[in-house]
């Protein structure tokens, strides 16, 4: 750990500190399938931010032989999922020569360490059980596949291997930062290694962890927030050796993964400023949790950005962001249109909705009244092109999915549907859709990154005030808001109504009528990009959680009690 690896007694602590950064996905680029929506996505974005700046930081994460769901439609409209092998992955990374080993339902299991190229100070390590000694190379193989001992046997990889995997490599961080909960088994690992090492008992090895570890909390979704039977914990090895007591005070019993990640840290963040209060209601009752700051998202601007629009001079010409507007939006039209054979209309309004099919984000909330939407796709006035995946285990989600294959087979001309949602068609719907759609029952949302790319191409949202919309709308000036914020019963119909008045009374009319308004607009909509840029998130995390736990970490060696100290000491735990 950070505070005697280096040895830091005393003195301030350093500008930039080394992190290792553990999470499940990573969105880097295309040609590397391992992740499966906006975690992965953040992930990828924070560490190229990290190379950017020349930020000391490393990713350490799975090698997803199977990648997560490949998922296309049948003729029914019914998605389906398969999983092809990725092994030209292999061609665009590094073999670092080192193996590392855990047991998983008590066999040894070999992985294999990769390392990506051309990322200099931020590489990214990926674990690989696809070895042909392992009985149990099916491990690695699909991303958030199977079950619970499946999943845990995953995790095991993750935490466990991956604390092993930066042993091994020599490396020694300063932090360790966990993103979700999936990671939090490192932080059992580091307390097994220095109960072991040091031959201090759990509670004085627990209190030597904590100040270097930090934890990222993302869905307020309950079915985001892990929970596991302490038999499942004991079977597959993910116990560690801890009793089931020393476990239930990390996380409760069932053990649950955010929880854990609260008491394991010393510093926690929620991703948006709404969902910061939302987290710490959620979790208000665990005893020992990390306070919880809001740090939110951000998107790596050279990744999501096009780079005709990151060159127009400041200040930016109306006409000039329109023209180049106008020219993503046609390149987006032949994409579609490649595709999927329908050819849409470049004159007519083009609204965009790409998400992880999850019934909250209410993907098909535009379609509940046709008597309303019926005559504006018939007369082809409302374009809408909608893309996005749904769990392979969800069968409400793929049940979204029908629906909206439905609606394109129903309104041919005027609704589309891109199966397969990758970051290619993320990167396409966001720089050339004329609005950007989002329409999360609050306050379930916890960021939204998606919407912050479309604004950093000069797309206007259109958004229920959620997630990081809250902090950035400024209605009829830079997108618009509909639904006010309310949460409560009936939000489902007041939130649709709320949409329908401001599509019909203020979106559209300003589209066809208005277009110098218009224009002004997706002006304002652009001067969103720095400020919800990767670029201010990551010097965030360093200002507000990694310097900070620096100093938590020589105030635990000058005997300084931390805040969680002062309601929940882990020293007492036997």
């Amino acid at each position: 750990m950070g505070d005697r690896n280096n040895e830091i007694t005393g003195q301030a602590p350093p500008r930039q500190p080394l992190v290792a950064y553990f999470c499940m996905e990573y969105g880097l680029d295309p040609r590397l399938p391992i992740y499966a929506g906006g975690l992965g996505i953040l992930a990828g974005d924070i560490l190229k931010q990290a190379r950017d700046l020349g930020y000391p930081m490393v990713g350490v994460g799975i090698l997803w032989r199977q990648g997560y769901t490949w998922q296309r439609l049948r003729e029914n409209g019914q998605p389906y999922d398969s999983y092809p092998n990725y092994d030209e992955m292999y061609q665009f990374l590094e073999d670092t020569g080192v193996r590392v080993r855990v047991e998983i339902r008590g066999r040894p299991v070999r992985c294999r360490v990769w390392k990506t190229e051309a990322f200099g100070n931020a590489p990214l390590y990926l674990l690989d059980s696809n070895l042909w000694e392992n009985q149990d190379r099916w491990v690695t193989g699909q991303l958030y596949g199977w079950f619970e001992e499946e999943r845990l046997a995953q995790e095991i990889v993750l935490g466990v291997g991956g604390v092993r995997a930066l042993q091994a490599l020599g490396i020694r961080p300063d932090i360790y930062h966990f993103n979700e909960g999936h990671a939090v088994l490192a932080g059992l690992e580091l307390i097994r290694q220095d109960m072991r090492h040091s031959q201090t008992a759990f509670s004085r090895a627990w209190q030597r962890v904590r100040p270097c570890v930090v934890f990222t909390t993302h869905t307020p979704v309950p079915e985001g927030n892990e929970v596991h039977r302490y038999a499942a914990l004991s079977y597959t090895g993910a116990d560690l050796g801890l009793t089931h007591w020393q476990l239930e005070r990390i996380g409760d019993a069932p053990f649950n993964m955010t929880i854990a990640g609260l008491r394991l840290s010393t510093r926690a963040n929620a991703v948006s400023q709404l969902h910061a209060e939302t987290a710490r209601r959620m979790w208000q009752g665990v005893q020992g949790a990390a306070p919880i700051i809001g740090i939110t998202n951000g998107v790596h601007l050279p990744t999501w950005q096009d780079r005709r629009i990151a060159a127009l001079p400041q200040p930016v010409d109306p006409q000039a962001l329109w023209q180049i507007h106008q020219t993503l939006k046609q390149e987006l039209i032949d994409f579609v249109q490649a595709r999927t054979g329908v050819r849409l209309h470049a004159d007519r309004l083009l609204v965009g909705f790409a998400r992880r099919a999850a019934p909250y984000k209410r993907s098909d909330l535009i379609f509940k009244r046709p008597e309303i939407i019926e005559p504006l796709l018939i007369s082809g006035r409302l374009q809408l092109l909608f893309s996005g995946k749904a769990h392979p285990l969800d069968d409400t989600g793929k049940a979204i999915v029908a629906r909206l294959a439905e609606m394109a087979r129903r309104y041919p001309q005027s609704v589309v549907f891109l199966e397969n949602y990758d970051m290619e068609i993320s990167a396409r719907m966001t720089r050339g859709c004329d609005v950007w759609l989002n329409n999360p029952r609050r306050p379930m949302e916890a960021s939204g990154t998606s919407g912050m790319k479309a604004a950093a191409n000069g797309v206007l949202n259109l958004s229920t005030l959620d997630g990081w919309w809250p902090e950035a709308c400024r209605h009829g000036e830079n997108g618009w808001q509909f639904g006010d914020g309310y949460e409560g019963e009936g939000q489902d119909e007041r939130d649709l109504e709320a949409l329908y008045r401001v599509l019909l009374q203020e979106v559209l009319p300003t589209y066809y009528d208005h277009q110098e308004k218009w224009q002004a607009m997706m002006v304002a909509s652009l001067e969103l990009s720095k400020r919800f840029s990767a670029l201010r998130m990551l010097e965030e995390y360093y200002n507000r959680l990694y310097l900070p736990a620096l100093l938590d970490q020589q105030n635990a060696r000058a005997g300084v009690a931390p805040e969680w100290g002062s309601e929940f000491d882990p020293v007492q735990v036997p």
